[in-house]
């Protein structure tokens, strides 16, 4: 039986355009970013226990995008730097917050203005492993796009490349400014300056801190 509330994007270049009504724009687009942290198993035996010697462990997993405005203007909304942007005004994308976890339920946020359609050319939705192992396995991630007039958009981050921290998720992007088209890439890269050269952005990377 066919899920209409819900379509999951399950292949690299998998793609659908959000519908809108008539009577409605689209909207706000809200990109939901969860992800399982699971407690890393003990390791070191009695002794380890004895000295109180931790494990490292804990992934923090964080939610970005880079942007292009139709007027030509490129940047990032990213936790890292603290450029969280803004809904209301240029480039009408903004990051909720920072779940540095993964325990709170609803993970981490970005939300996209659907009415400035015409505003925005392209948006390159990325998750990144700001601290702990780069072990995409364990984290179990998943991206939900959810919006008024239609289904849920899933893509999960099931095709792992561990050892790389950043991850190219989906590409948003403007068609004949009436709508997006949500396309699937999970693509893993070592850092941002490699994932911005794939797909040709142009921004100029430097090292940042929360």
């Amino acid at each position: 039986m066919v899920n209409l509330s819900k379509i999951e994007l399950t292949k690299k270049g998998q793609s659908i355009n959000l519908s809108k009504s008539q009577n409605q724009g689209i909207g706000e687009i809200l990109v939901n970013l969860n992800w399982n942290q699971q407690t890393p198993k003990p390791s070191g035996g009695f002794l380890s226990s004895l000295f109180g010697t931790k494990s490292k462990g804990g992934i923090d997993l964080d939610l970005g995008c880079l942007y292009e405005l139709t007027n030509g203007e490129k940047s990032c909304v990213q936790a890292l730097g603290n450029t969280f942007g803004n809904l209301h005004y240029p480039p009408f994308i903004a990051l909720d917050g920072d779940d540095r976890t993964g325990l709170i339920s609803g993970g981490e946020n970005l939300r996209i203005n659907g009415d400035k359609v015409k505003e925005i050319k392209r948006v390159l939705v990325y998750a990144f492993i700001y601290e702990g192992i780069a072990n995409w396995s364990e984290a179990d991630g998943i991206v939900t796009i959810n919006y008024g007039t239609g289904p849920s958009i899933e893509v999960r981050l099931n095709e792992h490349r561990n050892g790389k921290n950043m991850c190219a998720i989906a590409m948003i992007e403007n068609v004949n400014n009436e709508t997006f088209k949500v396309e699937r890439l999970v693509e893993y890269f070592s850092g941002h300056k490699d994932m911005d050269k794939a797909y040709k952005w142009g921004l100029s990377w430097r090292t940042g801190q929360k």
